[in-house]
């Protein structure tokens, strides 16, 4: 079979769109609402790893000359803020799931580490 063109894979792509498509129109507002800050926390997991990119100096110089380290802690805090209103709004206890996790965690790396 030949290998499809970029151009030839957007038209498949088109000519299928509806069959790909997720239908919102049938989410609740609820689900709405939880689409969107799971799509909010992902921006601000995107401009902590730009800012983390700057520390390292892996950006373009353009964007290091604009890069204040203290933008970074306030990414950090937007990382966490969302989290948070996103586990709010789907009553995840964060204490209990962050106590179990690092219990998991933990006992993984205990008897995982090289001896």
């Amino acid at each position: 079979k030949q290998d499809l063109s970029l151009k030839d894979f957007q038209a498949e792509i088109k000519k299928n769109e509806r069959l790909l498509r997720i239908k919102f129109h049938s989410l609740t507002k609820k689900e709405k609402d939880l689409l969107a800050k799971t799509v909010k926390l992902s921006e601000e997991v995107g401009e902590l790893s730009n800012d983390i990119l700057a520390v390292l100096s892996l950006q373009r110089k353009s964007k290091l000359k604009k890069f204040n380290k203290r933008n970074l802690y306030e990414e950090f805090a937007d990382v966490i803020i969302s989290t948070v209103i996103l586990a709010n709004s789907l009553n995840v206890d964060l204490s209990r799931a962050i106590k179990e996790k690092m219990e998991i965690i933990l006992n993984r790396y205990v008897n995982d580490k090289p001896q």
